[in-house]
């Protein structure tokens, strides 16, 4: 009878481990495992690819914003600092050779033109020289056209011509600079990082500051990074731009068994999912599964077609991209895997911690499962 009833305890004993394993999926856990994840595939009438990475799909899926100034921005000339533009104000002395002169007066040789103003289309009125086209000339230029007028009225005047202050040429700057506000063209802020070097350069993180220029209609960004790199995009300025400096709005989510789970925003123009799990303190060494890492992302169709290695797909794809951290190459792979915007990182749980999770639940530690054992003679 004893025997008996010793056999009825070890089978409930095994039984209840067995019900506690079948519940493992329906215990709290940080997410979907691998073998689910890779249930949702289209092979398996899913409606996610899965993929693997490696070099190849590192090297099709490694694209960044494409940011830039493009040809008209960037071969735009400088502005000269002495342009004469719309708004400015000009002085003019001009000498005759004459007792009696046109402008002079009576015992003067030469006559003080102060203050012209240039109207809005660029025009001024000289007497004698009539209505002329000062603005885009240099004073030196507008200097020789009003010479060339004169000397049909009156024999050999000289004429000078300055440019006082005016409007002339200005370009506001906004959002995050040192000091927003509207700054002229002068000859040192002729380009557009002498321009913010002069608006007390940029508050926020140089690593994610984006510039743009709107300019007749037209807006452009660029990282300001890439003006140092690249001194083609350090473009010259026009009257009128507006320049914009904002911070990098790009995030991605990290979840799963890692060091912490957040959604960040990109600290520098380009991550990899080295990287990304380097920002939330790497894997949980008691519960992530290395051979499980998982990029969530709805792929555009060129470069789905390009990582499938087809040219039937239509629209936006989700891919889920695989990285198994114990290969050869994955940490390679990793290093060379671009995070993009909106991107989901995802890292599994190994399987063992759910065979825990579910002990744990029925028995509450292994210790006690030896205790129960050992009280109905399962040892």
């Amino acid at each position: 009878m004893g025997i008996a009833l010793g056999r009825a305890a070890r089978i409930a004993v095994l039984a209840t481990l067995a019900s506690a394993i079948a519940a493992c999926g329906t215990l709290p856990r940080s997410g979907p495992n691998k073998r689910e994840i890779f249930a949702g595939s289209v092979l398996n009438e899913g409606d996610a690819f899965i993929v693997s990475v490696n070099d190849r799909v590192a090297r099709a899926t490694a694209v960044t914003p494409a940011l830039g100034f493009s040809p008209s921005f960037r071969h735009a000339g400088l502005v000269g600092a002495d342009t004469i533009r719309p708004g400015d104000t000009l002085g003019l002395i001009i000498y005759e050779n004459v007792e009696d002169g046109l402008l002079t007066n009576a015992g003067a040789s030469a006559s003080l033109i102060d203050e012209v103003q240039v109207d809005s289309a660029g025009m001024i009125f000289i007497p004698y020289a009539g209505r002329l086209r000062a603005a885009g000339n240099t004073p030196e230029a507008l200097r020789q056209v009003i010479t060339r007028r004169l000397d049909e009225q009156t024999p050999d005047p000289q004429v000078v011509v300055r440019r006082l202050a005016g409007d002339g040429a200005t370009v506001s700057v906004v959002g995050g600079a040192g000091a927003q506000g509207v700054y002229p063209i002068e000859r040192p802020t002729r380009t557009l990082t002498a321009m913010i070097a002069a608006a007390g350069g940029v508050a926020i993180s140089p690593d994610v500051a984006l510039v743009t220029v709107t300019r007749g209609g037209r807006t452009e960004t660029a990282y300001l990074s890439d003006l140092y790199k690249n001194p083609s995009m350090d473009i010259a300025l026009r009257n009128g731009d507006t320049i914009f400096i904002e911070e990098d709005t790009r995030s991605f989510t990290v979840l799963g068994a890692t060091g912490s789970q957040s959604r960040l925003e990109f600290d520098s123009e380009v991550i990899t999912a080295i990287d990304a799990l380097a920002e939330v303190g790497g894997l949980n060494p008691l519960l992530a599964n290395p051979t499980g890492v998982f990029v969530f992302r709805n792929e555009p169709e060129a470069i789905a077609e390009a990582v499938m290695g087809r040219d039937d797909l239509t629209g936006t794809q989700r891919l889920v991209y695989v990285l198994d951290l114990t290969e050869p190459n994955g940490m390679f792979n990793a290093r060379d895997f671009v995070i993009r915007d909106g991107d989901t990182v995802y890292v599994t749980e190994a399987p063992i911690v759910g065979w825990n999770r579910s002990v744990a639940a029925v028995f509450g530690s292994l210790g006690q499962i030896t205790a129960a054992g050992t009280a109905v003679g399962v040892n």
